[in-house]
């Protein structure tokens, strides 16, 4: 089973206000060893604790490969580049298609586990400009992850993320981003999401909530800042 992915680049960040928002996307480079704690990176932050960050949510992944398909999409005249995501963690090699919920890595001392995928939301809107980016990012399944730690220890950008444990009943993270953003109300999908114990708590309750009401949460909040499409 062992993989090794390689950082491209490590990154933490506080909230500014930017964008004419208060966010942490903007995030600088580490260059020294960090200790990663359960709650993330030493010294990075979010402007939102209720929507980001948290034990569940310690580590925000995003794939540098995706930068090309964006600019493709938006043009070359936007600096496309990591972190522009928000993103601790930019590598190649890893993507939703590979990498799977509930994966476990050895990074330096520490060993990190995939709890759930990003949720686009609207200041990734505000962030490059685009209106509607978050849905767009949202359909195809091109949102990244995060992680929970599972032991605590020094990083750094220059260990690689080895992978040293997969479930049995493994989803990647485009399937369980397909299902849960794609066909929300799909029963089977939704008992097979039920099924995997190390998705996040907060993707599980909604995931309850639709087997039990067969009803989708709004996301006209998350995904466009306001109540109403």
């Amino acid at each position: 089973m062992t993989k090794q992915f390689h950082l491209k680049g490590l990154y933490r960040g506080v909230p500014t206000q930017h964008y004419g928002i208060e966010t942490a996307i903007d995030k600088s480079p580490v260059t020294t060893r960090i200790y990663l704690s359960p709650e993330g990176l030493e010294g990075d932050r979010c402007a939102d604790s209720q929507h980001h960050g948290g034990l569940e949510r310690a580590l925000h992944q995003y794939p540098f490969e995706h930068y090309a398909y964006w600019r493709e999409q938006y043009g070359a005249e936007i600096d496309w580049q990591a972190p522009g995501m928000g993103e601790n963690l930019s590598t190649e090699g890893m993507t939703e298609t590979t990498v799977c919920l509930g994966d476990r890595y050895q990074w330096g001392e520490a060993v990190i586990e995939v709890s759930q995928p990003r949720s686009p939301c609207f200041k990734l809107n505000k962030r490059w400009g685009i209106e509607g980016f978050s849905v767009d990012m949202q359909a195809i399944s091109r949102c990244g992850w995060l992680y929970r730690v599972v032991q605590p220890g020094w990083v750094s950008a220059d260990e690689p993320l080895e992978l040293i444990e997969r479930v049995p009943n493994r989803m990647t993270v485009r399937e369980v981003c397909d299902l849960f953003f794609g066909d929300p109300l799909n029963g089977a999908g939704l008992l097979k999401l039920k099924d995997q114990s190390r998705l996040s708590n907060s993707w599980m309750s909604k995931v309850e909530a639709r087997l039990e009401t067969n009803e989708v949460e709004n996301w006209n909040f998350r995904l466009l800042g306001r109540a109403d499409p």
